[in-house]
């Protein structure tokens, strides 16, 4: 599979990615949103020891195409153009690629462990609305580059009915969350843990 998706690459990061040799391949456990999906991250080395960790992840078909959408057959290509579009600067190892045998299609990226800080610094006087508000850029931002942005703009309007309904959605989410974690700790027949902030408050 990996040799496969470096055809998509560009010459340039064909040449690159040659100068590398893979060297071990590890399974990963995937996040919520990608349970049941195959996905392994390769360790690549140079010839002057430098390592470079390529991300291979399953892509399924889009959630749109129940309300009728269309897209490539490929669904790793899918999501690779999908994210070359939003982003202003994509991974230049962002690639497609696919397992015939098995009949998966994926994507590839690197396999990038950066974190910001601990969110409780975030919260810290003004830096917590600063933050969202950099999110608030950088989604618009995306977004703007994926369809037209003035029918984006009509869509939003000028008043504060796109605010509400994400508010209201953000809290329906939270005790969302709350609800399925109460009941799965009901299903282990554990007592709840109760927030830290909460007993200190």
């Amino acid at each position: 599979m990996f040799a496969a998706y470096n055809d998509c690459l560009a010459p340039e990061v064909q040449h690159l990615l040659g100068r590398y040799r893979l060297r071990d391949v590890a399974f990963k456990v995937v996040g919520v949103g990608s349970v049941g999906t195959f996905c392994a991250v390769g360790l690549f080395m140079s010839g002057d020891g430098a390592p470079l960790f390529l991300q291979i992840k399953e892509a399924g078909k889009s959630a749109l195409e129940r309300l009728g959408a269309t897209f490539d057959d490929h669904q790793g290509r899918r999501v690779v153009e999908g994210q070359r579009a939003m982003l202003a600067a994509s991974d230049i190892f962002l690639g497609w690629t696919e397992d015939e045998a098995a009949g998966r299609q994926f994507y590839v990226r690197q396999l990038k462990n950066r974190r910001l800080g601990s969110i409780g610094e975030l919260v810290e006087e003004r830096a917590l609305l600063a933050y969202a508000r950099l999110c608030g850029h950088t989604l618009a931002r995306a977004h703007a580059r994926s369809a037209d942005p003035a029918i984006l703009s009509g869509y939003l309007g000028k008043g504060e009915a796109m605010d509400d309904a994400l508010a209201s959605f953000a809290m329906a989410y939270a005790e969302r969350t709350r609800s399925d974690y109460e009941r799965l700790v009901k299903a282990k027949g554990q007592p709840e843990v109760r927030n830290r902030r909460s007993e200190v408050r």
